[in-house]
């Protein structure tokens, strides 16, 4: 009988989300045009021979990038297999054929990745690309909240370690949240650790939900009066928030949504003017796509996401570290509260 996790991979790959690699790797020279408007020329040299160790390495390693909507254009857009916001590169992680996962994100998400492939080498490029949200609950405190409330089922943020997803009965996203909290059938739960998301989706559902005090350092930095003021100085902007803004943030803004549907919506309306309240990078991996698109940049970096570079991504490769190694008995209950998750459609 197949796994969770096979049938997942079964799914996913028969909804046509698997990897091939390309026959031949782009060459950096090839590679500029698509991100001329987002770096500079006088940088490019610098990344150019960066760029091309990684595509080379990634040959002779069989290893694959995967990206997080944060990184900045030429990791993100350059040297990148999969990119996408937490959700996507969880489900994608399972779809690869590669011996080494390299994550180009925060440590959290190297620990997914390991999750869902226990069997192949997921490096993270360096260590200290750590997260706010993840710093900001531990496995004791998940036991003294159902301690606390008996019975009622935990619903983990991504943004966790994998030993607090372990204390866990489900995980979810920004952009499924509101949907796994449904699936539970119930008429409370808790939701870790971020107070912003949590309350914005108890303003969407009539299930009761029971915070933490957990927040992103980036998006607690908005404010409604920024917004406000964003408003009288552009004239006609739409304003996207992350439902990691507060909400009083989020009710301020046309729209509110993941990374995902962010960029989707994006697409979708295409906005002449528009303002995305969420990590600075977000904001020049869109415009990218949409060089005609004038977007209004109000920038809070993620000092952690800011961690990887080109550099240590070759570095990554070059030297196999920094390997994710997660606890066997840990790494089984995390990996089932992931994979329902993943099964919430």
């Amino acid at each position: 009988m197949a796994s969770p996790a096979e049938v997942l991979r079964s799914t996913i790959r028969g909804e046509g989300h698997s990897f091939t690699p390309k026959p031949q790797a782009p060459s950096a020279r090839d590679l500029y045009a698509k991100v001329s408007h987002a770096v500079p020329a006088i940088e490019w040299p610098v990344y150019a021979a960066e760029i091309d160790a990684i595509m080379t390495l990634k040959r002779t390693r069989n290893a694959v990038v995967l990206a997080h909507n944060y990184q900045t254009p030429e990791i993100f857009h350059c040297v990148s297999d999969i990119v996408g916001d937490s959700l996507a590169l969880a489900r994608e992680a399972m779809t690869v054929d590669a011996d080494v996962i390299v994550l180009a994100g925060v440590h959290f998400m190297a620990e997914t990745a390991k999750l869902l492939n226990p069997s192949k080498t997921v490096l993270i490029p360096d260590l200290g690309a750590g997260c706010s949200l993840a710093d900001s609950i531990t496995p004791t405190d998940v036991r003294r909240l159902r301690a606390a409330y008996p019975g009622v089922p935990v619903v983990t943020y991504v943004n966790t370690s994998a030993a607090v997803k372990a204390e866990s009965d489900i995980c979810c996203t920004s952009g499924n949240a509101k949907a796994v909290v449904e699936s539970l059938g119930v008429d409370r739960v808790i939701m870790l650790p971020d107070e912003f998301l949590a309350r914005n989706i108890a303003a969407q559902t009539d299930v009761k939900i029971i915070t933490w005090s957990g927040h992103c350092e980036v998006h607690e930095l908005f404010t409604a009066q920024e917004v406000r003021d964003l408003r009288e100085d552009y004239p006609g902007v739409v304003v996207l928030a992350h439902p990691e803004c507060a909400p009083e943030v989020v009710a301020e803004a046309d729209f509110s949504g993941s990374t995902a549907a962010m960029q989707a919506y994006v697409s979708r309306e295409r906005p002449a003017k528009l303002v995305l309240l969420t990590e600075c990078s977000m904001s020049d991996n869109i415009a990218v796509l949409h060089p005609d698109l004038d977007f209004v940049r109000p920038c809070n970096l993620c000092p952690h996401m800011k961690k990887i570079t080109l550099r240590n991504i070759r570095r990554s490769l070059e030297t196999m570290q920094h390997a994710v190694e997660i606890d066997p008995s840990v790494a089984d209950r995390a990996r089932l509260a992931v994979e329902r998750m993943l099964a919430v459609k």
